[in-house]
């Protein structure tokens, strides 16, 4: 019987249709005998043999109108019920004027009424009835034979319920759902769709014991992000696989599906709650306007491209140095561009010539600067290029901007520029001083009519090029051991989304010379980080997958901070973005220092820029570094033949 069930995927229409035909036969013949109080001699004695053809003629017309023979019978829902109403009452519909028409003619019907009304009823009862038996025999013997997982939905509202039933109607699909659970104690102690719904914060481990489980779902769309970690650590704890399902607006053309189910990545559970932002300001600032973005082919840049294009700005200008990702950008933004003209230009922010050419030609009214060499042990290596990027570059472009009246100029910065420990770190501290003492010295000599210079300042953000997280998953993929460079260190992290929404959002609220801070969350253990992963991937530790400690790379530190030790903070009206009150710098003295930056470039002497630059940036104190030497030092400008170019 399990082999001939396993052998019956679907059910060629004419048996379907043999099959409705027979249980409508069946349906009038019963309805005769009931209508005779299941009287043979009273029954032998009626017209059915005139009655059966017409009854059956009028149904099939009805069946090929309606299509009520084509549906899959196993997968039996709502939608087919309505169907097959629809059919047999258009059925009999034909029977009654037929009937009618033969009453004029003959003077009597040819089926009598009140079986006409049985039949109707015992055909309705019959044809759906047998489809959902059908259903439910096909399910029987789908969970006798597979059933590989019980699984238990958290969730029981309509997406838990949709849970429920794909699982039920898909043959494939292997597991099945034994229970749902809820936070919600009204509903816990309720049956839906015949399974029980448990309370998921009292004895959860009993049950899951109990009901043998090896599944979990989360099927709750609003689930707090706190919520949801603790759902998923309890399943790591007790090795139970978890998955989700997307929210209703990734749905594939609106209709959910067993391989939309997908396992919780870690990123789902280091973002945050939802960030409300101010869209009015945000469109006020952007809608209509020319917008530059540098840095448009990276992470961080990309997604500003993204969210920049949805306030409708007359156009985007595209400026970076990646020719295959800005390509790439392009194609996935080419079905979405409404009225917004794209840009692209390819060059290098440290390319003053080209840089000052793309300027002119489009005219932007807001730059979003997100360009900058970012890689902590790479720059470490390559002070030169971090500090051509980071610092030369930015002052071009924040130049050009006051040159051609830009009217804002956001300048995206990082966590590392806090008490830097490394190369990158300082750099991007410089520029911050260099855009707020610029900013400074305009607004005394110009007045509030000039160019907004606004800084933005946060720390890691999830998925982007650099992050540990891509890291780990290719260290996971080919089961090469994880890396680790030490078990206490710690970061920020936050998602690519959020981070660009807070951008906008302070870049708009900003009237100029601000170092905006984001609320970052709590900070993360990275060893915490890497065993969860692993967890995640189905693997073990130490027995699938190895754990090492490597060391912290040169110019790493241990935790990140959003403040030095002399800084403040100052609220503004989102909770998420605060001010940083941070001592000012004199414009004048800093582009002297910035001749000798440019001075140090030329010569190739990274030792004498790196002494600079910690001359710029008192609390700069290498770590892990061949430049921590120069920690202990006077504080006079060095000479570039003072000092010798380290290798």
């Amino acid at each position: 019987m399990v082999k001939l069930i396993q052998s019956l995927h679907i059910l060629p229409r004419w048996i379907i249709l043999l099959i409705d035909l027979s249980i409508l036969a069946f349906s009038l013949i019963l309805a005769y005998f009931i209508r005779f109080d299941f009287q043979i001699e009273r029954f032998l004695t009626t017209n059915i043999s005139q009655g059966l053809p017409i009854f059956l003629i009028c149904n099939l017309i009805a069946i090929f109108l309606t299509q009520s023979y084509s549906g899959i019978i196993r997968h039996t829902g709502l939608q087919d019920g309505y169907r097959i109403a629809y059919t047999t009452t258009l059925g009999v519909v034909f029977t009654l004027v037929i009937n009618y028409i033969y009453l004029n003619i003959v003077g009597s019907n040819v089926i009598p009424l009140g079986v006409v009304t049985m039949a109707y009823l015992n055909s309705l009862i019959f044809l759906i009835g047998y489809r959902i038996l059908v259903k439910y025999i096909f399910s029987y013997y789908k969970h006798a034979v597979h059933r590989k997982a019980n699984v238990v939905i958290f969730g029981a509202g309509k997406t838990g319920q949709l849970t429920k039933q794909i699982f039920d109607s898909d043959y494939s699909v292997s597991g099945r759902p034994v229970a749902f659970i809820e936070d919600n104690p009204r509903i816990v102690g309720k049956v839906i769709n015949g399974i029980r719904i448990f309370s998921a914060r009292n004895n959860l481990d009993k049950l899951m014991k109990e009901l043998k489980v090896s599944e979990l779902i989360i099927a709750t769309p609003n689930l707090s992000l706190e919520r949801k970690n603790e759902v998923v650590d309890f399943c790591l704890k007790n090795n139970i696989k978890v998955r989700s399902i997307p929210p209703a607006d990734q749905w594939i053309r609106g209709e959910l599906s067993f391989n939309q189910i997908k396992d919780i990545k870690i990123e789902d559970l280091l973002g945050r709650e939802s960030i409300k932002i101010d869209s009015i300001n945000i469109i006020r600032e952007i809608k209509g306007k020319k917008v530059f973005i540098s840095g448009s082919a990276g992470s961080i840049g990309a997604e500003l491209v993204r969210q920049v294009l949805s306030y409708h700005p007359s156009s985007i200008t595209m400026f970076d140095q990646a020719e295959s990702a800005t390509f790439e950008l392009l194609n996935e933004l080419s079905v979405d561009l409404g009225d917004t003209a794209i840009h692209p230009f390819i060059g290098d922010i440290t390319d003053m010539k080209r840089l000052e050419d793309v300027i002119r030609k489009v005219q932007p009214d807001i730059i979003f600067h997100a360009a900058a060499y970012k890689h902590v042990p790479l720059m470490e290596d390559n002070p030169l290029e971090a500090a051509k990027c980071n610092i030369v570059g930015t002052k071009y472009l924040a130049d050009l901007a006051v040159k051609y009246g830009v009217g804002r100029f956001v300048m995206i910065s990082t966590d590392k520029a806090v008490n830097p420990t490394s190369v990158m770190g300082a750099t991007k501290r410089i520029a911050e001083i260099y855009v707020q003492s610029l900013y400074n010295y305009l607004l005394d000599q110009r007045g509030p009519n000039t160019t907004s210079f606004i800084t933005t300042r946060f720390g890691n953000v999830l998925g982007s090029n650099g992050s540990v997280i891509p890291l780990f998953k290719k260290q996971i993929e080919k089961r090469a051991p994880i890396t680790v460079t030490h078990p206490n260190v710690t970061r920020y992290f936050m998602t690519i989304p959020e981070a660009c929404q807070l951008v906008l959002e302070a870049g708009s609220m900003g009237r100029g010379g601000e170092i905006y801070i984001f609320d970052m969350g709590k900070s993360i253990k990275i060893v915490d980080l890497a065993k969860k992963m692993v967890q995640l991937s189905g693997l073990e530790l130490n027995k699938d997958i190895e754990l090492k400690f490597t060391g912290l790379r040169p110019g790493e530190k241990l935790f990140e901070e959003l403040l030095n030790n002399k800084e403040n903070t100052i609220p503004t009206h989102h909770p998420k973005i605060m001010i940083a009150n941070v001592q000012k710098a004199e414009y004048g003295l800093i582009e002297e220092y910035f001749q000798q930056i440019q001075e140090y470039l030329e010569l190739i002497d990274e030792a004498a820029l790196v002494e600079l630059m910690k001359i710029i940036v008192p609390e700069y104190v290498s770590n892990v570094s061949k430049f921590e030497k120069f920690d202990q030092r006077d504080t006079t400008i060095p000479s570039p033949s003072s000092t010798s170019k380290i290798v």
